[in-house]
């Protein structure tokens, strides 16, 4: 931070007590039974990660041989935070009222948007935030939408049934909601669905949508995706990106 107060984006490290300090908090779990070399063991792992002046802040035993660890340490690297590349997406701030009036102007129908959790995946929470009437946080659900026919599919939704649906329906919109594992399983579903409807020579017309934890706008681009929101989006974000890459499409499909 200099003289004036103000933050150097080329010198960012995390603050915890006080500026510069670079005070963070990892938790892991570690394969041995909780017991002071357990502890021990933990601080080390830290320590081997780079982190100084690791101090294990909570322990517990989450089943035979296995301890869960919550560990303090100080960083001591810095990021240029200014040379990162915005990766989220810019989308306007409209309400519900505010969208409802555009789409009737711009398209005269209601457009309709898909959502599902695919094949194994049985997360809905985020979904149902998403599509519900009563939605998230005080934003009301694309089911309250006059201007979206928005049908929520639910969990377990195979990627031959999104697809087939998504040619059934016209859909303008399939919204997918993933809970990205560690190794990676259900990214692969993401991407069978982009193969899908790719093959189905459906994927120019249907604007998908990822969202669920660990995803981001980057990580959805590069699986084939048009958008991805993370935890605590709200449905009119979504919808303002629909309004719009609906009809960015229409505009590339005239001039095609």
């Amino acid at each position: 931070m200099s003289a004036t107060g103000v933050f150097d984006e080329k010198r960012v490290r995390a603050y915890g007590d006080k500026p510069g300090d670079g005070a963070v908090q990892v938790s892991f779990t570690l394969p041995l039974a909780k017991s002071a070399r357990a502890a021990a063991a933990a601080r080390a792992y830290v320590e081997r990660m780079g982190l100084r002046e690791p101090y294990v802040a909570f322990e517990e035993a989450v089943g035979p041989g296995f301890t869960f660890f919550v560990v303090y340490g100080r960083a001591t690297h810095e990021v240029d935070a200014s040379a990162i590349p915005a990766a989220d997406l810019e989308v306007p701030e409209l309400s519900r009222e505010e969208i409802d009036e555009a789409i009737e102007r711009r398209y005269g129908r209601r457009l309709v948007v898909l959502g599902c959790a695919l094949e194994s995946d049985a997360h809905t929470v985020g979904l149902d935030a998403i599509f519900n009437m009563k939605g998230f946080a005080g934003d009301y659900g694309l089911e309250r939408y006059a201007g979206l026919d928005a049908r929520n599919l639910g969990a377990q939704v195979t990627v031959a049934r999104a697809a087939r649906l998504a040619k059934e329906t016209g859909a303008d919109a399939l919204l997918v909601s993933a809970t990205v594992t560690q190794n990676d399983v259900h990214v692969r579903h993401l991407t069978d669905l982009v193969d899908v409807l790719e093959a189905e020579r459906l994927r120019d017309g249907v604007v998908l949508i990822v969202g669920g934890a660990r995803v981001d706008h980057a990580l959805a681009k590069e699986l084939g995706y048009d958008a991805g929101f993370g935890p605590g989006t709200k449905p009119s974000r979504v919808a303002a990106f629909l309004l719009e890459e609906v009809g960015r499409r229409k505009r590339e499909e005239r001039r095609s």
